[in-house]
């Protein structure tokens, strides 16, 4: 692994940059690291969410499904956390990337829409949005709005009044896109891993299946995250390590790939 960070290790940036610039199919895998500098807590960091509302007691489908009114007690508080909530220059640098022609695709385990509102247009949400709710007994889905996140009624289906959950993948459920983000990925010459651990899967996957391939890894993050789950965890699969806050190596990173 070589690392990259602030003022340091010029050769290894420009090494990498022309690397990534002869990629035939390169693809972003994004977390909630990337959108902490949009005022967004990562929801498994100590004070975040999870801290208040444990996921196993309400972010699953069987609580939704048998206490909806339980459920939505979590779900006002991560709409309140989500909404109005602007892209930051991580986000604006991902979409420049694909803007220019040099992202084949973007895969986020983020629901906050922030890629899409900063331009990036072939986005993957692997555990849904938070901008709309769904109905699981008719499958109508209507935009979601302050108000929802705001009211201590549930909201219900217009068409056959059943209670409305969030379009967000809850535990049980089975995640977003995955055959179309398969495809993307068994063509991909070079992941950039930007803003998570690599912790949860199936997303989790998708970085060693690169690996596999014979593709590279640049990772993007405050500590390396990356290791082979075959190997020791003290080993690093990651090529590149761009070390640092995502609003500062993403642009510079961008900034020279555009040079």
């Amino acid at each position: 692994m070589r690392t990259i960070t602030a003022r340091k290790n010029e050769d290894y940036l420009h090494e990498a940059v022309s690397t990534f610039k002869a990629a035939s199919q390169p693809v972003a895998l994004t977390g909630a690291g990337i959108s902490v500098n949009s005022g967004i807590a990562d929801f498994r960091s100590p004070g975040g969410l999870w801290s208040i509302f444990s996921p196993d007691e309400y972010a699953t489908i069987d609580t939704f499904l048998q206490n909806p009114e339980k459920a939505w007690q979590l779900y006002r508080e991560m709409g309140k956390c989500l909404i109005d909530k602007q892209p930051n220059k991580g986000h604006r640098a991902l979409a420049e990337l694909e803007q220019r022609g040099f992202l084949t695709g973007l895969v986020t385990q983020n629901v906050d829409n922030l890629h899409q509102q900063a331009g990036n247009t072939r986005v993957h949400e692997i555990h849904g949005d938070h901008l709309h709710l769904q109905c699981l007994e008719c499958g109508n889905t209507v935009p979601s709005t302050e108000k929802h996140f705001q009211e201590k009624s549930i909201p219900s289906c217009g068409l056959c009044s059943y209670p409305l959950k969030p379009n967000v993948v809850l535990f049980g459920e089975t995640v977003r896109d995955m055959q179309e983000i398969e495809t993307l990925i068994m063509g991909c010459d070079l992941l950039l891993v930007i803003g998570t651990s690599a912790n949860v899967y199936p997303a989790a996957s998708l970085p060693e299946m690169v690996k596999q391939r014979g593709g590279l890894l640049y990772e993007f993050n405050l500590e390396p995250a990356l290791a082979a789950s075959h190997y020791s965890k003290s080993t690093s699969i990651t090529d590149y390590f761009f070390e640092g806050d995502l609003s500062t190596t993403l642009p510079r990173f961008t900034k020279i790939v555009f040079e």
